[in-house]
């Protein structure tokens, strides 16, 4: 059986080598900044915003792993030293002892007030400040097409933001 590969064209191709840099290096940016101010990674920063946000302050590490895309391995891994660090706890499921909850501790909610300033301001001078108001809308509207794409179940919560009703929660 033979297929034929719809190859990229020109702008296709530098679409695609432009989009696939972006997502290289704005991650390191984000770690360099949330290291140097909080000593967090931006996976970390993540994850704690979603404990934050979570009703109680508190999720069960299938849900969080799910909200922050990761694998249960790698999101225990980074756990236990968010748990060393006193920011976050876990403890068994009272519903479910199978299963493991994980709350955000005062000392975590405080760790995320102090880096949200320095990673909005980084959010800012990296991503937003280079786009005009039309291409930020271009953006969103972009990003809502590929996340339907890459996440169709909406796990990250990413596709339910309304850009035209302002921003409906804090920077994560």
């Amino acid at each position: 059986m033979t297929e034929s590969t719809d190859w990229l064209n020109a702008e296709e191709s530098a679409a695609w080598v432009r989009l696939v840099a972006v997502a290289e290096l704005l991650p390191t940016a984000l770690d360099a900044q949330l290291g140097a101010d909080v000593g967090l990674t931006h996976f970390e920063y993540v994850a704690l915003m979603v404990l934050a946000s979570a009703p109680e302050r508190t999720m069960r590490m299938t849900a969080l792993a799910a909200q922050t895309n990761a694998t249960l391995p790698r999101l225990s891994h980074v756990m236990r030293r968010l748990e060393a660090r006193g920011l976050v706890h876990r403890f068994p499921c009272p519903e479910d002892r199978r299963a493991t909850n994980a709350t955000i501790t005062d000392a975590g909610l405080a760790t995320i007030e102090q880096a949200a300033p320095g990673h909005v301001a980084t959010v800012r001078e990296k991503v937003l400040d280079a786009l005009t108001p039309a291409q930020l809308e271009q953006l969103y509207v972009i990003a809502g097409a590929v996340l339907g794409k890459l996440d169709p179940e909406q796990r990250l919560n990413a596709t339910s933001c309304q850009f035209s009703e302002g921003p409906t929660a804090r920077i994560a």
